[in-house]
């Protein structure tokens, strides 16, 4: 498979935000999300088979691992790397954009997909069907640019009842969504949805990989 980087930090975003996890992001992504902070995994990466990718990770020595991208799931062997971390152990996080079938995902794997919103300028690309094959350890993340965004992200959570079936996350985009409106927007709506911001970028730079 195709990598374009193995790390060792905080998780910064979920609800498993703080604790320290290896990030295997996997290179490639056929969508272009318009506030997208891992660009440059859509290219480049170095091939590594599953076992190099199975040891570099086992050599952090630590409990959490997320497979992230791009959009991890484009690449086939994605689906085996998860289900072998499940079966070393791992509690294992899939980070993944929501435009790809999320069927074939091992279940032990705590899903973690992005839903589109109109701000992103991908909400075309969703395989909507998803929604309905998430449950109670998966989480569905809605990252909102603005009002706008928040409003569809809002009517999408009542329509769908996701909130009980899944955790559900409202995110602003770093540096364009106030934060203090976000958490007011959600009192205000009694939204039973759980406020996020990307720790990581918060402890270090907003630019910063390999974090």
């Amino acid at each position: 498979m195709r990598v374009t980087e193995i790390f060792h930090s905080i998780q910064g975003e979920s609800t498993f935000m703080g604790r320290p996890c290896v990030f295997v992001r996997l290179t490639g992504c056929a969508l272009r999300c318009t506030w997208c902070d891992t660009e440059y995994s859509f290219y480049g990466g170095t091939e590594m088979g599953l076992e190099q990718v199975l040891a570099e990770v086992a050599g952090y020595g630590c409990p959490l691992v997320e497979v992230t991208g791009g959009e991890p799931l484009h690449q086939p062997d994605a689906f085996r790397l998860l289900s072998r971390l499940c079966d070393a152990g791992y509690e294992v996080l899939l980070e993944t954009s929501g435009a790809v079938d999320i069927g074939p995902v091992d279940r032990r794997t705590h899903i973690i997909m992005d839903v589109k919103c109109p701000g992103s300028g991908m909400t075309d690309r969703m395989y909507w069907p998803n929604l309905d094959k998430l449950s109670v350890k998966d989480e569905a993340k809605f990252v909102l640019q603005d009002r706008a965004d928040y409003e569809w992200a809002r009517d999408v959570v009542a329509q769908h009842a996701l909130a009980d079936r899944c955790a559900v996350l409202f995110s602003p985009v770093f540096g364009k969504l106030d934060l203090q409106s976000l958490a007011e927007w959600m009192l205000a709506d009694r939204l039973p949805v759980r406020f996020q911001a990307q720790l990581h970028k918060f402890i270090w730079s907003p630019d910063r990989r390999g974090v």
